[in-house]
């Protein structure tokens, strides 16, 4: 159970909506709406499908919570999974029209409840190196550049990349 009672376990009957939030955040014209849009770096409409969201959700050590409200349904989610003394964060996203009102902080304070029941002592992520607005935000939220940098490839499914891109690595240490 979370602090924020809009926030929950997502089950596989979610994995539709999630799919639709994820790529609207993302991608596309929609996404360009909300300011984490990365359609400026990245062509296409497709930041994930259905397919890989099921396989993330049936990871082990990994869950994907959701943001709910009652007029829209999900307008949030993140993923998180746990890494011996970490938690990786991903997919963290809130829906275009709706950024701004303090959904991705909330969703960020339970990522924070989950890896404290979890026992881990950080929460880490990555970030394409050249989103300095999604990166200063991180940082704002305790998140610091950990100097790591990962290749960030192509897969095919998910949009060309219009300029090369890497990830940076962040990470936020918790009292354990």
């Amino acid at each position: 159970m979370y602090t924020n009672p809009h926030i929950a376990e997502a089950a596989v009957e979610d994995i539709p909506a999630i799919t639709a939030l994820l790529n609207s955040a993302y991608r596309g014209e929609v996404s360009k709406k909300g300011w984490t849009t990365e359609a400026h770096l990245i062509g296409g409409t497709v930041r994930t499908d259905e397919e890989e969201l099921a396989r993330v959700m049936s990871m082990a050590g990994s869950v994907l919570l959701k943001y709910t409200n009652d007029e829209d349904g999900v307008i949030g989610c993140v993923n998180l999974q746990q890494h011996t003394n970490k938690v990786y964060l991903g997919m963290l996203s809130v829906s275009p029209g709706l950024q701004g009102g303090g959904i991705g902080k909330q969703l960020l304070k339970a990522a924070e409840e989950y890896a404290q029941k979890s026992s881990c002592c950080a929460i880490y992520m990555t970030v394409i190196s050249v989103r300095t607005e999604l990166i200063d935000w991180y940082k704002r939220h305790g998140y610091k550049d950990t100097g790591e940098r990962r290749k960030f490839t192509e897969d095919g499914k998910s949009g060309n990349h219009l300029q090369p891109l890497e990830f940076m690595v962040m990470e936020k240490l918790l009292t354990c």
